[in-house]
């Protein structure tokens, strides 16, 4: 106590039990908030390293699915030439069997031309035929006594 007087002695005050309960209970406040605070923050962290969490497996299910996606597109494309080449292919037969129908078609065009003209042909000999007939049984007739 004496060096508490000694220091009051020389300028300085005792310090009051008054402020420094105060000032105690002010820091214990600060602590408490402070604790409070970490406690928040530790809270946010936890939760912000569950939502990194969902991120990166959200984005581990996007990358598969861009993944798989891609190899379905490979895929498509794949069978989109396929298809296109048979479709030239079936094109070019199409065109060959067009060409065998058209010289077909000519050809039986030609066969029935043909044939007309054999039937005008025969007509023409068979009236030529039967007039040269009547002409002859006329002649033979022409040429019996008559009685």
């Amino acid at each position: 106590m004496e060096d508490i007087r000694a220091k009051a002695g020389r300028g300085l005050k005792e310090p009051n039990i008054q402020v420094l309960e105060n000032k105690f209970v002010s820091l214990q406040q600060a602590k408490k908030d402070l604790e409070t605070d970490i406690m928040k923050r530790k809270s946010l962290i936890v939760c912000l390293h569950k939502h990194f969490a969902a991120r990166q497996t959200e984005a581990y299910q996007l990358e598969r699915t861009e993944q798989e996606k891609e190899e379905l597109l490979q895929k498509l494309q794949l069978q989109c030439e396929e298809s296109k080449h048979e479709n030239v292919r079936l094109a070019e037969r199409n065109k060959k069997s067009e060409d065998l129908i058209s010289r077909h078609r000519s050809d039986i065009w030609e066969l029935k031309l043909k044939q007309r003209k054999m039937k005008l042909k025969f007509e023409n000999e068979l009236h030529s035929m039967m007039q040269q007939h009547k002409q002859l049984y006329a002649d033979i007739k022409d040429a019996q006594p008559k009685e």
